[in-house]
């Protein structure tokens, strides 16, 4: 590594990791003041809080990261700039290009690390935080009794649980419909029973006082009753693919979930023909985000050298301007594709590659001037 190498290296680190230490801290504090009122009235210990915003630190991370790398990026090049330290760059012969290749290769390389931290990391930490937040605070509450649960549990099957108790691992008021493979609107057998109970032993569901029925075109052909029957005793081939885990799944929030769990999730979903729309796309956002690291090192080089010079405030305004419409455009992409008018991935990388787009332009107009 040359010495101009590492000279811009040290700069851009110095300026990111304060950029990220500030964010941190006025995240937090911008949340302790939203919610002391909350945690005074749960009176809740210090000890407990520190817990929570330990907790909290990794999202924020997640979040501020692109803005940090962004902010560090511009006050760098800026400040070479400033100082007239990137003409005497250009003087030695180094090129735009070359001058950006440490600052591109720590993109590379904080990318990769915040695929694994984004995907495994934050969400353990998250489903850490909601915990305090619901059995200490009372927010995000799950329902612990689930009402209504209606399952499309596999192509030509419909579980439906009046009442689920996720504690217990039971259900009352069962119902599983099965229909034709050719014809979905062909119910061929249809199940109820009073409840449903998750053996742990066994691994399977056990239904008492079940009642079974059998159609055919013409239609009711046979009619009887069990005191109680396993689910893989109900007919041929029988199989109830939901379990408590997948059920507590569905409860989650997708910032809940590791990456595997929330593909794990998906390929279920369509496997039983249900819409995975939203889930695809926040699937594919927990994979794109990360490169926006990587994306605005070159559109921040890039517009840094198109300013020129500008003070330290100018550079900070920039930052956060571009930063709102950046999270602006992935928001709105987002809804247009949670309603299904844009394909899930490219929802997911729109906003990336359209960022991009722009800098390398602007890097490749800059370049020729220079």
């Amino acid at each position: 590594m040359k010495l101009i190498d590492k000279y811009t290296l040290k700069s851009f680190l110095k300026n990111f990791f304060f950029g990220l230490l500030c964010f941190i801290i006025l995240f937090i504090l911008v949340d302790l003041f939203e919610n002391i009122d909350k945690f005074i009235d749960k009176k809740l210990s210090a000890g407990l809080i520190f817990r929570y915003y330990v907790y909290f630190i990794p999202e924020i991370i997640k979040l501020i990261t692109p803005v940090s790398i962004l902010l560090a990026t511009l006050f760098t090049t800026s400040r070479f700039i400033s100082l007239s330290e990137m003409t005497a760059v250009n003087s030695a012969g180094v090129s735009i290009y070359r001058y950006s290749l440490p600052l591109l290769l720590f993109g590379i390389l904080i990318t990769l690390a915040s695929v694994y931290f984004n995907g495994w990391v934050v969400p353990y930490s998250n489903a850490a935080k909601l915990e305090i937040e619901r059995e200490q605070i009372g927010k995000n509450k799950t329902p612990g009794v689930i009402q209504n649960l209606s399952i499309q549990d596999s192509e030509n099957q419909i579980l439906t649980i009046r009442t689920y108790n996720e504690s217990s691992r039971s259900g009352e008021s069962v119902s599983l419909q099965i229909f034709s493979d050719r014809e979905l609107s062909d119910l061929r057998e249809r199940f109820d029973a009073e409840n449903i109970t998750w053996d742990d032993a066994a691994k399977k569901w056990l239904l008492r006082k079940v009642t079974s029925r059998s159609f055919d075109s013409s239609g009711l052909v046979s009619f009887s009753y069990s005191d109680s029957s396993y689910e893989d005793n109900l007919y041929a081939n029988s199989n109830i693919s939901l379990t408590p885990e997948r059920i507590n799944i569905k409860q989650k929030k997708p910032d809940e979930l590791v990456i595997t769990e929330l593909r794990a999730f998906i390929d279920e979903m369509k496997y039983k023909g249900q819409d995975v729309t939203r889930a695809e796309v926040d699937y594919y956002s927990k994979l794109s985000f990360p490169f926006a690291n990587l994306v605005v090192i070159i559109f921040g080089v890039s517009l840094s050298l198109n300013q020129r010079k500008g003070s330290a405030a100018l550079q900070f305004g920039i930052s956060i301007l571009v930063t709102f419409i950046y999270l602006g455009f992935i928001k709105i992409s987002q809804t247009f594709g949670y309603n299904g008018d844009i394909d899930p991935m490219l929802t997911a990388w729109i906003a990336n590659i359209v960022f991009l787009a722009i800098g390398l332009i602007n890097f490749l107009r800059m370049n020729l001037k220079s």
